[in-house]
């Protein structure tokens, strides 16, 4: 049977469930935990108990990555060179490549 906790209860709770599995748990993972021991809490007050007392799960920090990632930018050639004015309609078309409407597919 689930039970609701006593006040002052879920805060030494969840401080020795974090500590006791290696600073690696959430807040998804202690409310189970919660649960296994009979004990009812949200995610969202585990999550401000963890604020308050400091508690930050290994998993969250940002890690390092030495990796280089390859520039999506590509070199093209300036074939309009600023002269705007055409004699053909359409024969150049200027947008922002980042919105192309092209068929239906999305």
């Amino acid at each position: 049977m689930v039970q609701p906790y006593e006040n002052g209860k879920p805060r030494a709770a969840i401080v020795e469930i974090f500590h006791k599995n290696r600073k690696a748990y959430g807040t998804r993972k202690l409310k189970f935990k919660f649960k296994e021991r009979g004990l009812v809490a949200t995610r969202r007050r585990i999550g401000r108990i963890m604020k308050e007392q400091g508690l930050v799960s290994t998993y969250t920090i940002a890690q390092y990555k030495p990796n280089k990632t390859a520039c999506n930018e590509a070199t093209t050639k300036n074939v309009l060179d600023r002269e705007f004015e055409q004699t053909e309609s359409k024969r150049f078309v200027v947008s922002d490549l980042t919105v192309v409407s092209y068929g239906s597919w999305q």
